[in-house]
């Protein structure tokens, strides 16, 4: 199944620092649910993602290339293709983001040309755009999370620094952000939980309707 994503993300930096940041693969995969990162060779990454779906768990191995990397506009593509590890699904995407100054420091756009063969594809076409909102937003609130961390030590390193040297400074370096990843992204609550929050007022609906049908119903054979 082929399906073309977009989503758009915001961060708190500039895109010369953010353009730095999101080319750190390694600091940044934590931010990523269910994401991993086992290698990193030149613009050539391996990695794994793992979903569960209520009982049903699937793993991804694969890998991911830079295709392009313009730091003049500020533009990255990456071709990326996994397979399951306990099954025959695959999945490939084409990645194009562009990174554009905005009033809360970068507006990061993603375009994703994904497919999908195996268990995944049941989700459809209609869920899988609302996974991957819900995704890229755990993302970037993570990522919000590591930058500003980052940007508090630095402050406090310059601090530290700024300090005359007859002065007896004692600096306590803040600890990096110990990210809470989730050790599988857990589709169940970006898909099910949704669906069932939009059926659930068109059931309520459908319910008082046959209520007032059966009532009129009644009424007439009273009559």
């Amino acid at each position: 199944m082929a399906i073309e994503l977009d989503n758009t993300f915001t961060v708190p930096v500039p895109p010369e620092q953010a353009w730095d940041v999101l080319l750190d693969v390694e600091r940044i995969a934590p931010c990523m649910p269910g994401a991993s990162v086992t290698s990193v060779e030149g613009d050539e990454i391996e990695g794994q993602v793992k979903v569960k779906l209520g009982p049903l768990s699937l793993a991804y191995k694969g890998t991911a290339k830079f295709t392009e990397k313009d730091e003049a506009t500020h533009t990255i593509a990456i071709e990326a293709t996994g397979k399951e590890t306990r099954g025959a699904g695959t999945a490939s995407a084409n990645v194009q983001a562009s990174l554009k100054p905005d009033e809360a420091g970068t507006l990061v756009s993603i375009h994703t040309s994904l497919n999908v063969t195996g268990r995944p594809a049941q989700f459809g076409r209609s869920l899988l755009p609302e996974v991957s909102g819900k995704l890229i937003g755990e993302f970037a609130s993570n990522l919000h999370a590591l930058i500003e961390a980052d940007g508090a030590t630095a402050t406090e390193s310059e601090v530290s620094a700024g300090a005359e040297s007859g002065e007896s400074t004692v600096t306590t370096a803040r600890p990096a952000l110990a990210i809470k990843q989730e050790e599988s992204l857990n589709a169940f609550k970006f898909v099910v939980v949704p669906v069932l929050k939009r059926l659930i007022p068109v059931a309520a609906i459908g319910a008082a309707i046959a209520v007032v049908i059966r009532r009129l119903f009644r009424g007439k054979k009273s009559a």
